[in-house]
């Protein structure tokens, strides 16, 4: 599957613009949202190919706003991939049972951002 379009999940805006900077510099179509339901909507309506999900916001959470997606008929296949400060082994065991793809530790560098996206591409 060609990655083209990515989904940034993350209620912090400066994180949001880091990420969108790295993301959109490297030539990928960024779309955006601040909360898990935004992302669960934007996710069913612009199809991304890719997701990059904070876990900690408001309202549903990274967690569910994933697990939401993953069990969608028409988002399941789309590869979620959780950025977060949390980093403690039971988030990554977590994230992985509500179908995370992979878990990054903020901070991260652009390469792990880029590497991510060359993985699932």
């Amino acid at each position: 599957m060609a990655i083209n379009k990515v989904l940034l999940v993350d209620d912090s805006p400066m994180d949001l613009a880091n990420i969108r900077c790295i993301v959109a510099d490297a030539g990928y179509s960024v779309i955006t949202a601040t909360t898990g339901i935004e992302a669960i909507e934007v996710a069913k309506n612009e199809l991304p190919d890719l997701i990059f999900m904070d876990i900690v916001m408001e309202g549903a959470d990274g967690y569910d706003a994933c697990r939401e997606i993953t069990q969608n008929g028409d988002t399941k296949t789309i590869p979620v991939v959780f950025v977060s400060s949390k980093n403690q082994k039971a988030d990554r065991v977590w994230a992985e049972l509500q179908g995370g793809k992979a878990f990054i530790t903020k901070p991260y560098t652009p390469e792990q951002i880029l590497d991510q996206i060359t993985a699932l591409n």
